[in-house]
């Protein structure tokens, strides 16, 4: 029997390895705001009642206080279905493009920090009118418009469409989507009382854009473009050689030439062994 004839020495004896492909991060915050859905069904109840358990959603009074980790959790909370399916099927629509363009770790740092920005800028205006902004706060919606107002910033003239009132179908530019979305914030940060957490969603959009610009500032191009083409390097030219060199020959290391065939290398002075030396340094260069 061969050696190769042997079962532990053929190839489809090594076991393949199987390389999966990573989650994007898209997919895993729908799968995480799912997850704590059902979660916070058993501990809140449904309909929630955030007041009633575990400090997560963001509130003014309980974030002066040290809660620090809720500007994290209210993003993964929310007050009902409806209010899910909206977020997620606005995370699952911009947030694909956005991904795309500034990798997953980035794409999810965007996000959140979206949501912090939003969150703060909330208590921020609910410290001066706890009579309108002073509610709980839960929702992905920040870290959503964070989402939305990167992709207006990087893709400016891509038409969308969206369903108005569920039905409606309406295609506009993302910039007019993205003025559109920060007037109706703007307008209910005004007027307040729909119970809507529109200086969330003013802050978590402009930390979107800033974030994007940010980043073309720093690297020279939009995300999700080819980076421009960097111009090879051309190698250094050899130095031309001194126009004096020819007149330098035909004054000087000719008769110098000229006196050894004459009279042989002993006969040079020193002064004549330095030109020699020099003549010799200039042609190796």
């Amino acid at each position: 029997m061969g050696l190769y004839d042997r079962d532990y020495m053929r190839d489809d004896a090594t076991p393949a390895v199987v390389f999966r492909r990573p989650v994007s991060g898209t997919t895993l915050l729908l799968i995480l705001n799912a997850a704590v859905f059902v979660g916070q069904a058993v501990i809140y109840g449904y309909p929630p009642n955030f007041r009633g358990g575990p400090p997560l959603a963001l509130q003014v009074d309980e974030l002066l206080r040290g809660y620090v980790w809720q500007l994290l959790t209210y993003q993964f909370l929310h007050g009902g279905l409806v209010h899910l399916l909206l977020n997620c099927w606005g995370i699952y629509m911009f947030g694909r493009d956005v991904e795309a363009g500034l990798g997953r770790p980035r794409f999810l740092l965007l996000y959140f920090a979206s949501g912090v920005v939003g969150g703060l800028l909330q208590m921020l205006f609910s410290l001066g009118l706890r009579g309108h902004f002073g509610a709980s706060v839960v929702g992905a919606s920040a870290g959503l418009f964070g989402l939305i107002g990167a992709f207006a910033t990087m893709h400016p003239s891509r038409v969308i469409t969206l369903l108005l009132f569920f039905v409606l179908p309406i295609s506009l530019k993302a910039r007019t989507m993205l003025l559109i979305s920060g007037a109706l914030a703007i307008f209910g940060i005004l007027f307040p009382g729909d119970h809507i957490a529109h200086a969330a969603h003013l802050g978590g959009m402009l930390a979107g854009m800033v974030f994007i610009r940010q980043w073309h500032r720093r690297w020279g191009f939009w995300p999700g473009e080819a980076p421009p083409p960097v111009a090879p390097r051309r190698p250094a030219s050899p130095p031309a050689p001194a126009a004096a060199d020819d007149d330098f020959i035909e004054s000087q290391i000719n008769p110098i030439l000229d006196k050894i065939a004459r009279e042989g290398i002993g006969s040079l002075t020193a002064r004549e062994r330095k030109i020699l030396e020099e003549a010799r340094h200039r042609m190796g260069k």
